[in-house]
């Protein structure tokens, strides 16, 4: 059965959540403190809940949930698999910059849906706990080791060119989504890419990291 536009877009934020909370518990065991392991795994059960949200939204649709998010599972399984953090900075550098990205891919198409699928889409992605538990995370682990950000900087670039060659890759295999991403009847891909970099470079400079 094909999957109307609005439902695809639901789909994908769906799937989205499911595996950040799955990589948030998870990652909670390189937290350096319980006190940072608690707050990651809350943030992790804001996610399930998102999750939830959304799911229930698609059944209302009278679409099945595992269905919409079916077509997502390869490519962002594909990154997360890809940009495995290796220690707590890498976690909340991958937090930081990685998923604000996919946030800022998904806003983008977003703005096409019709009500009430937007806001639910834009409530999802509108908590910033995460981000900015993370890019104080990130500020701390400069302050302590200069020579940290290097690193970091190198490991930003390398998520972020994962992150736009999985949204290439599902702008180009998803009809549904290309049609969404069309402004004024075309597809400026170029354009949504050039945007998502410009917000990527703002995100390094506030962490103290290098572009």
């Amino acid at each position: 059965m094909s999957v109307p536009a609005y439902a695809d877009l639901l789909g994908l934020v769906a799937f989205g959540e499911l595996l950040a909370f799955e990589r948030m518990a998870g990652d909670a065991r390189l937290a350096p403190d319980l006190s940072r392991r608690a707050a990651l795994n809350e943030m992790a059960a804001a996610e399930i809940v998102n999750y939830r949200r959304l799911a229930d939204r698609l059944t209302a649709l009278n679409v099945l949930p595992e269905e919409a998010m079916a077509p997502y599972v390869e490519p962002l399984q594909a990154y997360h698999d890809s940009t495995e953090p290796r220690d707590w900075a890498e976690v909340v550098t991958k937090a930081y910059v990685g998923d604000a990205i996919t946030d800022d891919f998904v806003r983008e198409i977003a703005d096409a849906l019709a009500e009430p699928d937007r806001a639910l889409v834009l409530d999802v992605l509108h908590d910033s706990r995460y981000a900015d538990f993370a890019a104080e995370e990130i500020r701390v682990a400069v302050a302590d080791d200069p020579r940290v950000a290097g690193r970091l900087s190198m490991w930003a670039r390398r998520l972020v060119g994962e992150a736009l060659s999985q949204a290439g890759r599902v702008a180009a295999e998803r009809a549904a989504l290309t049609a969404l991403i069309a402004r004024n009847g075309r597809v400026d891909v170029a354009g949504l890419f050039g945007r998502l970099t410009s917000a990527h470079t703002a995100r390094m400079v506030a962490a103290g990291l290098n572009n």
